[in-house]
C-alpha cells in the first residue's frame, strides 16, 4: 500500500494552516518522548504518523506501506539508522523524503552521507522548523500552492513519555551492561535529555560516551546515570 497517494482519501489536499495534509510520516524512533513531540508536530501540520521503534519494526512496516516521508533516528536499539537511510535512498521506488534525526554532534553529516535528503536536530520542538524541513524536500506536485501560514508555535511533549523513557533505561541497565548496551544507553539518554532540556542527565550521558570512547572505566558513569534515572522515576511516584 502506498501511503503517499494523494488520492487515497477525501479532503486530503494541504491547506495554509495544515501544509502536510495528505502525507503519512513514518517516524523510526525508540524514544517515546521524542516520538510524542513528532506526533504533536504531525498533528498540528495535518500529517498522519506511523511509528517504528527499531530497524526491524521499520523494515516490517515498509514491506506493507510506503510512507510519503520517513524520519529516522540514527541511534536505534538494534543498529544504526544510517543503514536504513542508505537502504531506502538506493531503493526503487524511493520514499519521497528521507530525513535523519539525532541530537549528537556530527550526526547530520553522517545522515546526509548515507543518503538522507535533510536532517532534524533534536530537540525537534519548533513547528515552523519541522514543516520547513519536510516541505523543502517534497516534490513540487505535493507542495501547497500559494502562501502558507508560518507558525511560531513550540510544542511541549507529555512529561509521562519522558518517564516511560526513564523506565526503559532502567530496564536496559538492569538486564545487561556490556559495551554495546552502554553505547546505546549513552546515545539514548543523551537524546532524551536534550529533548527534555535535562542538563544533568545530558552531562551524565556525555560522560559515559567519553569514557566508552577513550576506553576508561565506566562504573562511575553508569552508576551516575542509573542514579539520575531513579531520581526521575521517584519523582513520578511522588507526583
Amino acid at each position: 500500500m502506498d501511503d503517499s497517494d494523494p488520492f487515497a482519501g477525501p479532503n486530503r489536499l494541504p491547506t495554509p494552516n495544515r501544509p502536510l495534509l495528505g502525507l503519512t510520516i513514518l517516524v523510526v524512533e525508540d524514544s517515546l518522548f521524542a516520538c510524542e513531540a513528532m506526533r504533536l508536530l504531525c498533528l498540528r501540520s495535518g500529517a498522519r504518523i506511523r511509528r517504528a521503534d527499531c530497524l526491524k519494526s521499520a523494515r516490517r512496516h515498509l514491506q506493507i506501506y510506503r510512507p510519503s516521508v520517513i524520519i529516522i533516528d540514527l541511534g536505534l536499539p538494534d543498529g544504526s539508522g544510517e543503514d536504513l537511510i542508505y537502504e531506502l535512498a538506493n531503493k526503487v521506488p524511493r520514499v519521497g523524503v528521507i530525513l535523519g534525526t539525532s541530537g549528537d554532534d556530527f550526526a547530520e553529516d553522517a545522515a546526509i552521507a548515507a543518503g538522507a535528503d535533510g536532517f532534524l536536530s533534536k530537540p525537534v520542538l519548533s513547528l515552523a522548523a519541522f514543516q520547513h524541513e519536510v516541505l523543502s524536500h517534497l516534490p513540487g506536485d505535493r507542495q501547497l500552492t500559494g502562501p502558507r501560514q508560518v507558525s511560531d508555535e513550540v510544542i511541549y511533549p507529555d512529561p509521562l513519555a519522558f518517564q516511560d523513557d526513564m523506565a526503559h533505561v532502567a530496564d536496559v541497565l538492569s538486564d545487561r551492561s556490556d559495551g554495546k548496551t552502554l553505547d546505546y544507553v549513552a546515545q539514548f539518554v543523551g537524546g532524551v535529555a536534550r529533548s527534555a532540556q535535562d542538563s544533568a542527565l545530558a552531562a551524565a550521558a556525555a560522560g559515559l560516551a567519553r569514557s566508552r570512547a577513550s576506553g576508561a572505566p565506566v562504573g562511575t558513569d553508569t552508576a551516575r546515570i542509573a542514579g539520575l534515572v531513579q531520581e526521575r522515576l521517584e519523582h513520578k511516584r511522588a507526583i
